[in-house]
């Protein structure tokens, strides 16, 4: 058995864990994030590993940094959320522990985890993943391995085009699908339905204390839950773009599975039924030919720790 370390770096937290080969996880920390040092935020990296690594024979440690990550799999080129700009961070990392690193995009290493592990382990050859955070980040395996691009920034899914003219995304674009199926966009429209339909919304305003402004992402799932009309529609739009972005990629690239993850996949069938539908409904006529499979993650918060673990091993 061989054991290799997996770090989840984002704009939060930095949490760590030691996994085996397959795909266990022995032993976990977490610290908070610095987020606006990037010393500091390599600092606590490398006491994360060097705490797991204590008294245990490690072979390889992985990073999933959220952001821009170059072809060498060493440098962060852009981290929204951090404070890196073409960041060294395998070579400063690798220096501090004396193991061998990789660095990794944060969705990369969760899609890694779900084809290795988690929703697409019975797969062989393909998958997609998009994971619904704040944003919306994923990754993409073909024959086997990550699709990382000539300059290591592939699969920024997020980024695709969704609504020409749309809403401002955080990338300059106009119109992104991060801007209509993303965690953000379903406080959206669940605060705009909330303001036109108040009626519609009591218990999603119950929640927010009747303050429409208050309103997150867990209180619409909380109250989608229990019936409220306004969150379960908002959910409704979330899967109507979600399932289109789906179908697009299924089109392209014809994977055996495509997985959706991140938070928003507690929702269960609030989001997973309007977002199949839509994505059967846009495949049109393909749909009577053999399609993807739309399947929830199964390894949550544990997905970015495994697949940078994993990826580590098979550097």
């Amino acid at each position: 058995m061989t054991l290799t370390i997996g770090v989840d770096v984002g704009g939060t937290k930095v949490a760590g864990g030691v996994v085996d080969d397959a795909g266990a996880v022995l032993a976990q920390t977490r610290r908070d994030t610095p987020a606006d040092d990037a010393a500091k935020t390599r600092d606590v990296i490398v006491e994360v590993v060097m705490e797991l690594a204590a008294g245990r024979q490690i072979e390889a440690v992985g990073i999933g940094a959220a952001g821009w990550i170059d072809a060498n799999r060493s440098t962060v080129l852009f981290a929204p959320n951090l404070a890196w700009r073409d960041e060294p961070l395998r070579d400063h990392v690798r220096s501090a522990v004396g193991l061998p690193v990789i660095v990794e995009n944060d969705g990369n290493v969760a899609a890694w985890a779900e084809f290795r592990y988690g929703a697409a382990r019975h797969a062989n050859d393909s998958m997609v993943m998009f994971t619904i955070g704040t944003g919306v980040g994923g990754g993409i395996v073909i024959s086997g391995e990550l699709v990382r691009g000539s300059h290591g920034i592939a699969a920024e899914l997020g980024h695709m085009l969704a609504v020409p003219d749309g809403h401002q995304c955080g990338c300059g674009r106009l119109g992104c699908i991060e801007q209509y199926a993303s965690g953000s966009a379903l406080v959206r429209f669940a605060r705009s339905g909330a303001r036109q339909e108040p009626h519609r919304a009591a218990g999603l305003l119950e929640l927010a204390g009747g303050d429409i402004e208050a309103i997150t992402g867990p209180m619409v799932t909380a109250a989608a839950k229990a019936d409220d009309a306004i969150s379960i529609e908002a959910f409704a739009q979330l899967g109507k773009w979600l399932g289109i972005g789906l179908a697009d990629l299924a089109q392209i690239l014809d994977p055996q599975v495509l997985v959706v993850g991140g938070g928003v996949v507690d929702a269960g069938d609030l989001l997973l039924g309007p977002t199949t539908q839509s994505f059967m409904d846009s495949v049109a006529q393909r749909g009577r030919l053999p399609m993807a499979e739309v399947r929830p993650a199964e390894l949550g918060n544990s997905a970015g720790v495994i697949g940078a673990a994993d990826l580590a091993r098979r550097r």
